[in-house]
């Protein structure tokens, strides 16, 4: 269990810190850094275990019908990365306390983060396939949230969307990858996967598989030719840019890599595709970083550099080059993490990162300067320093490659030029910004940062210099994640700084003398131009936009072939293709009727019929000018399928119709308040004559399809209910429903048990929609012509001037207080009455999802009875609220079989005696139907919120002498004049509801 918690702790932080306030950054720091302490305990207390060669699991049942579980495994490999992602993340927590701004809402972006090292945790020690992925793409969402933390700025929001656009696609491509990997081998479980290399290699799928696990891992590590949405990310705050480098996202690709080595390398395919991937990242990321004017440019150009360099490593086919990339993997994060927090900490105080600004900073801030160098030196490859042991092993393992000249020769001589552009632009990071001549103009006078802000980047320098010293400090741990990779017949290898005059340390002097005559030839080409010479028409990002253009311009023309604004055209495409299916099953001569007996015909149903069509006839022929007549009749219709159900001996459908009947009515009656009114008098008056006829073809057309449709529908279902049924599953639920679910109400315990996991899914998305709705409404404005008070409200206002109901009034004032009283009496009734549907729900027709409903219906009439400022006054519960309620308690049913481990969303029940009240019979089952309960009051009135919300947004006070009035509300018409003048007689309750005299002065 202590394994899921190194999982489950940065997920619940990241909830925790949500609900910080924005202002509160040392109690939000506080809690990241505990978060990561305690991940970070967690981790080391496994390393007894880990270095014994144990592989540490923790299985929790999900779906294990279809081999589907929730499976953590740790090995040498998974615990070196999980080392890596904690330990970093709790320094760049602590570094981004002092670097996020006072006005920055560091509560949200420890949140965001906190996210985000969980999901690379989920990644890292998922032993799941499908598992993998899920957490893969929540990567790729925490990511999007950090890089457009500063939403503000649109280069940010422009790398966010970037960044997620390819990483996610390339999460799709390894979906299906994943998906033809586990059907090759015949299961999803990392085990069994890892074991099954020589299956895997020897299968015809295998080049599908492997090309679309390359696209996935690629696009994630920012490799070639993909490599363009990584600089762009840059917006992101420092310390974003410091994790996303060192220990998550770019990483998550080469762990990947390194993950499937045994089962997809070894071969020519992997070779090509693989290697040269690495190669061009390897000498286009180094050379483009030559030429970059922001600091942490030439660092994102350097880190897919450097990625290609173990990317290239891996697609080598070589145990040792595996070894080295493994060990280069922990070097880079390293010295690229101090150098991001030294480049953070020079904009912090200089209010710059541009190069070609910042010069001889070493004076003002020299602890920072020689930080800097330290990762500098390392990141170039300078003996003594960490970087330059995987570089001399890089070296080595390009001059062993076997094959034609072109690779014998090629891979060492581009290796030499990748160390000379690396030479290069680490000189000038150091060079341009810490030495020459003070800087003027800086936007801020530069002062080194505080200690605690320094303290994270020398630790970082120090782990640099001491495992460049003293590389046996690092090589059990590294042996211990190669072992878990290769097995335990590992090839030799030496971490030593000294192997003698050998070819990988020629090649190392050949880079840095290239690198710094190379730096001296371009000093003054580099100093006033970010153009990448020889390239620079070659950008990714263009091709990128390119892409996107015509892909929305694709979108854009095929919406206009296949979709229309107007509601009648897409039904009549829809019915059309409603129409063709049913023709379907006759186009083979024909479909006759079964020879099943058919039911008599009762006349008490078939008259509920014909009244329940003539509703909907009704319906349909009033809906365009006479909505409330159309609604009515059309609740009619709904009335007759509500009796149909319960006439077949369908309670619970019956029920819920009835239920949704009511709320549906009450909400569309809000919603088309607010549409502009049509009158038939004035239309026939001013449309021509031939638009008229040609609206009357139209309408006979469409009648026509519909009755044809209705008809063909009718046929078909007839001739398929007329045969003998074929065996279902419905037998299962009706034998299995008591033994199984201990609930004789097959309805509901399918839905909360036998379907829960369905079930949950669709509460999530209504919640959603409500969320979705009441958004987009809060930007709706009604027409104009919609915003006159009805005629009702009208008199009101004409019999009573100046008077405006109080919303902290007891009761409703106005014509409204008697049926105040009324609805408000009805609240507990209706909640009472809806618990007791919730409690009965598993045995008797009810459920949450009917008990939700009434409580909505009860909370709508006292918006309609109230208003929308008096109702709302009294609400001490947001809807919101009332959502998130019913996704934690819908979950948290099926979390809680986790405990006894059972699979997911399993039933567990417990019986007790109470003294007074009995035995008592208690379920998760009941917790989950209590979420449908409470979301669907929460999504309902939420919904009702957003439409009731119109009414004080189409009404506005009148514009003074200096405002343009935003509507110009119709005045009184003469029916309104009228009533007002009958009711100006004395009324014998008028004096219950208006307004009190004024006091007489004297």
């Amino acid at each position: 269990m202590s394994l899921a918690w190194l999982v489950i702790l940065p997920f619940a932080g990241s909830l925790c810190a949500a609900f910080v306030p924005s202002h509160a950054r040392n109690a939000a720091a506080w809690l990241a850094g505990t978060v990561a302490v305690a991940c970070i305990a967690l981790g080391i207390q496994f390393y007894p275990q880990i270095a014994e060669g144990e592989v540490v699991r923790a299985t929790f049942q999900w779906a294990p019908a279809v081999g589907l579980d929730f499976k953590l495994r740790m090995d040498g490999f998974a615990w070196l990365f999980a080392m890596l992602v904690t330990v970093m993340g709790a320094l760049v927590i602590l570094y981004a306390r002092y670097y996020m701004a006072a006005q920055d809402p560091v509560p949200r972006f420890f949140s965001f983060f906190l996210a985000f090292m969980g999901a690379m945790l989920g990644v890292v020690l998922s032993g799941n396939l499908i598992q993998l992925v899920v957490f893969w793409e929540l990567t790729s969402l925490t990511s999007f949230m950090l890089i457009a933390y500063w939403y503000h700025r649109s280069d940010a929001r422009r790398g966010a969307r970037m960044a997620l656009t390819v990483t996610a696609t390339g999460g799709l491509c390894l979906l299906a990858g994943m998906l033809i990997l586990g059907r090759i081998v015949g299961s999803y479980d990392l085990d069994v996967v890892l074991a099954s290399g020589n299956l895997v290699r020897a299968h015809s799928w295998y080049l599908p598989a492997l090309i679309l696990i390359a696209l996935g891992a690629l696009t994630k590590s920012a490799q070639f030719p993909f490599h363009f949405w990584l600089p762009h990310a840059m917006a992101a705050p420092t310390p974003v840019s410091v994790y996303l480098h060192s220990a998550t996202m770019v990483k998550a690709g080469v762990f990947l890599l390194v993950r499937l080595w045994p089962v997809l390398a070894g071969t020519e395919a992997w070779f090509w595709i693989i290697g040269s991937a690495g190669l061009m990242s390897l000498v286009l990321g180094a050379y483009a970083a030559i030429f970059q004017q922001d600091m942490k440019g030439v660092l994102a150009y350097s880190t897919i550099s450097h990625l290609g360099l173990i990317t290239l490593l891996l697609g080598l086919n070589s145990s040792l080059a595996l070894i080295a990339a493994i060990f280069h993997i922990m070097n880079h994060a390293t010295f690229k993490a101090s150098l991001f927090m030294a480049a953070g900490m020079v904009d912090h105080e200089t209010g710059t990162r541009d190069l070609s600004r910042l010069s001889g900073l070493y004076r003002a801030m020299p602890i920072t300067a020689t930080l800097a160098v330290v990762g500098a030196a390392s990141m170039a490859g300078v003996p003594l320093f960490n970087g330059f042991l995987s570089k001399e092993m890089f070296f080595a393992e390009t001059t062993f490659v076997s094959g034609n000249v072109i690779t014998r020769i090629g891979l060492p001589t581009m290796a030499v030029i990748w160390g000379t552009f690396s030479v290069a632009y680490s000189l000038r990071f150091i060079l341009q910004v810490f030495f020459g001549p003070a800087a003027k103009d800086l936007p801020k006078k530069p002062h080194e940062p505080p200690r605690w802000m320094l303290l994270p980047s020398g630790l970082l320098v120090t782990a640099c210099l001491v495992v460049g010293m003293f590389p046996a400090t690092i090589e059990p741990y590294l042996d211990i994640a190669s072992r878990s990779v290769l097995g335990p017949g590992i090839p030799f290898h030496s971490l030593a700084v000294w192997h003698g005059l050998n070819l990988p340390l020629i090649m190392s002097l050949l880079a840095m003398a290239g690198g710094v005559t190379l730096y001296r030839a371009l000093g003054k080409y580099q100093q006033g131009t970010a153009v990448v010479p020889l390239i620079n028409r070659f950008d990714g990002q263009s091709i990128f936009q390119f892409l996107l253009k015509k892909l929305e311009s694709f979108a854009g023309t095929l919406t206009r072939w296949l979709s229309t604004e107007r509601l009648q055209v897409q039904l009549l495409l829809l019915i059309c293709a409603v129409f063709a299916s049913a023709l379907i099953p006759f186009s083979n001569g024909g479909l006759p009727a079964g020879n099943q007996p058919v039911a008599p015909v009762h006349p008490a149903f078939a008259l509920m019929w014909l009244v329940g069509g003539a509703c909907a006839i009704g319906a349909a022929t009033q809906a365009k000018y006479h909505r409330l007549a159309a609604l009515s009749l059309s609740g009619g219709a709904g009335l007759a399928t509500c009796m149909t159900f319960a006439w077949f001996s369908s309670p619970d459908l019956a029920l819920t119709q009835l239920i949704v009947e009511v709320v549906t009515l009450v909400l569309l009656l809000l919603g088309l308040r607010w549409l502009p009114p049509r009158y038939k008098s004035v239309d026939d008056k001013v449309v021509p004559l031939q638009t008229r006829l040609r609206a009357r073809t139209r309408r006979l057309r469409d009648m026509a399809l519909a009755l044809v449709a209705g008809a063909s529908l009718s046929a078909l279902s007839y001739a398929v209910l007329t045969r003998q049924a074929g065996e279902g599953i419905s037998n299962f639920f009706l034998e299995n429903s008591l033994p199984l679910a201990g609930g004789s109400n097959v309805v509901n315990v399918i839905l909360v048990d036998f379907r829960g996991f369905d079930t949950l899914g669709e509460i999530t998305v209504l919640g959603i929609v409500a969320l979705t709705v009441f958004a987009l409404l809060r930007r709706f404005r009604p027409a104009p012509e919609s915003m006159g008070l009805p005629v009702q409200q009208q008199v009101q206002d004409a019999q009573i001037p100046g008077w405006t109901p109080d919303p902290r009034a007891l009761l409703p004032e106005g014509p409204m207080m008697l049926p105040g009283v009324l609805v408000q009496l009805l609240l507990p009734i209706s909640g009472m009455v809806a618990v007791f549907f919730l409690l009965r729900g598993h045995n008797e027709p009810g459920g949450g999802f009917v008990g939700g409903l009434i409580v909505a219906t009860a909370v709508i009439l006292q918006y309609l009875v109230g208003g929308t400022a008096w109702a709302e006054s009294r609400t001490r519960i947001f809807p919101q609220y009332w959502i998130a309620a019913g996704l934690l308690c819908a979950a948290g049913a099926g979390l809680s079989a986790w405990l006894v481990s059972r699979p997911f969303l399993s039933a567990m029940a417990w019986h007790a005696r109470l003294p007074v009240i009995g035995e008592v019979h208690l379920s998760t089952v009941l917790l989950f139907d209590l979420g449908v309960f409470l979301l669907v009051i929460g999504a309902t009135v939420l919904i009702l919120v957003a439409l009731a919300h119109q009414s004080r947004r189409g009404h506005r006070k009148p514009a003074t002498a200096h405002e343009e009035p935003e509507a110009a509300v119709p005045a009184a018409t003469p029916r309104v004049a009228e009533i007002t003048a009958d009711l100006a007689q004395p009324h014998p309750i008028s004096h219950a509801w208006a307004p009190a005299p004024a006091p007489k002065e004297g």
